[in-house]
């Protein structure tokens, strides 16, 4: 099916769990504008990220190509521009591209394909989190999700107020610049919430009362599975117990409370887009770089391959899509560079050729591809090794360097409660994906060269000693100045 190209709205959030919204099920969370979006739409409900940790993700996203691939392990290694992103292809066939809210880039200098970029936020001094590049056992425990899910509450924080500014200039584009556009345009808007801090302005924090709100599935230590992987993880950040009940359900409040927060600056946007008539020539796309866990199986915030931080929202709406469309084909947030290109009427370059996406286009208007297999990979904070995940129709495979993997059955197993990966019975499954994730990526030589790039890079800055005595002292990158 052919398509007329249009503008493109492109949408993201930060750290939004695929299940904390209205359209997909969820009992009681209120994102009225999004749920909207995906009844006039079309709602992908096996969408994935890249990589569950925002650097390598959104490189993986501008550039269409897998962490492996472009160099982006961790986030200490942002995106600069080395790889051409679907900004650059653009840009070169003379259409404009603006960009509103976070990149978390290396700069705004470096040729990104991103030249009108408006409130940016990059990684921290261009270089990211250098503590996250130390990567083995026993590391002591800085407890820094313990001590986020503790100080959650209402409140406003930067992050908000960055939010409320990143909306109130994408609406400014949309009255005032966009309508004077003679040919298809790009506004890709990058909300920071509900990312943490898990601090939620008061009136969205008081839309859930504590007593409303059901604990995590798998959470307690008679529940959660154990893998030697996943337990350091919970060690190094000071979850491995049980937090109490009504520390739990605060901070779910206030991430529920910043979902409806984010919910409603993509409502001003989406207003904005309806009252100019751009709607009309505009297509939109909803996603986030990754999810969250949020207490299932006793984790908290990304950085594992389980569904609440892997797995994404992913909506696209417009004048020729259809609505009320559900499509349960898998797809992962590399698609979005041949699917821009391709709504705007852009072409790919050669040497794209070996992009592992493609246009979401034909499958959003009807096109089936089922049992398609998509690819996740990890190499950064919290990982004491390289692991590699392969969803296809049914199974969810996970491949840990030098440890023992993981085989969930989706389609009977939604929860992940039950790891199939230690029964005879699934051998042969087992064999099969992990020929199917050996078909994109070798783990072992991938895991080895992450490595080996990392300790370049704590050399080029000290040394692990160095950066060891300076510590992780700060959980999140800091949100530039609004007025």
């Amino acid at each position: 099916m052919t398509s007329k190209p249009q503008n493109v709205l492109f949408i993201m959030s930060d750290q939004h769990n695929r299940d904390i919204l209205g359209h997909n099920g969820h009992p009681i969370i209120q994102t009225p504008h999004l749920d909207q979006l995906a009844k006039d739409g079309v709602n992908f409900t096996n969408a994935y990220s890249n990589c569950p940790i925002c650097v390598p993700s959104r490189a993986s996203i501008a550039t269409g190509r897998y962490p492996h691939d472009n160099g982006s392990w961790d986030n200490a290694a942002p995106y600069s521009g080395d790889r051409p992103s679907w900004g650059h292809r653009l840009v070169n066939q003379g259409i404009q591209v603006t960009t509103v809210g976070k990149l978390h880039y290396r700069d705004a200098v470096d040729d990104t394909g991103f030249p009108d970029q408006r409130l940016p936020l990059h990684v921290l001094n261009g270089v990211g989190d250098l503590f996250t590049l130390i990567r083995e056992t026993g590391l002591p425990s800085g407890n820094l999700g313990r001590k986020q899910v503790l100080a959650a509450g209402p409140g406003e924080s930067s992050y908000t107020q960055y939010d409320r500014a990143i909306a109130k200039e994408a609406v400014n584009f949309l009255q005032n610049e966009a309508t004077g556009i003679d040919k298809p345009w790009v506004l890709f808007v990058s909300f920071v919430t509900p990312h943490y801090p898990l601090t939620a302005p008061q009136e969205y924090f008081d839309l859930y009362p504590l007593e409303s709100i059901e604990l995590p599935k798998n959470y307690g230590l008679d529940q959660r599975g154990s893998h030697p992987v996943i337990d350091e993880y919970r060690r190094l950040i000071g979850i491995a117990d049980e937090l109490e009940e009504a520390d739990i359900r605060n901070a779910l409040a206030a991430y529920y409370g910043l979902c409806s927060f984010m919910d409603a600056q993509v409502g001003e946007v989406l207003s904005a887009l309806r009252e100019t008539g751009l709607d009309r020539s505009t297509r939109i796309i909803y996603t986030s770089d990754h999810g969250d866990s949020m207490g299932e199986h006793g984790l908290w915030f990304k950085s594992t391959m389980y569904e609440g931080s892997a797995a994404v929202p992913f909506i696209m709406s417009g004048p020729d899509l259809p609505k009320g469309k559900q499509v349960e084909n898998n797809i992962s947030l590399v698609d979005c560079f041949p699917t821009i290109l391709e709504m705007v009427g852009a072409h790919l370059a050669p040497e794209d050729h070996d992009l592992p996406g493609k246009s979401l286009l034909p499958m959003a208007q009807g096109e089936i591809e089922p049992n398609r297999v998509v690819f996740s990979e990890y190499h950064a904070a919290g990982s004491i090794t390289g692991f590699f995940m392969v969803r296809e129709e049914q199974y969810k495979f996970i491949y840990y360097v030098n440890y023992p993997p993981q085989l969930f059955n989706l389609a009977q197993d939604p929860a992940e409660s039950n790891d199939l990966a230690g029964d005879p019975q699934y051998a042969d499954v087992i064999r099969r994906m992990n020929q199917k994730l050996r078909e994109i990526v070798d783990p072992e030589k991938t895991d080895a060269e992450a490595r080996r790039d990392q300790q370049r890079r704590l050399d080029l800055h000290g040394g692990r000693e160095q950066i060891m005595a300076k510590g992780f002292k700060v959980p999140y990158t800091p949100a530039p100045k609004v007025e």
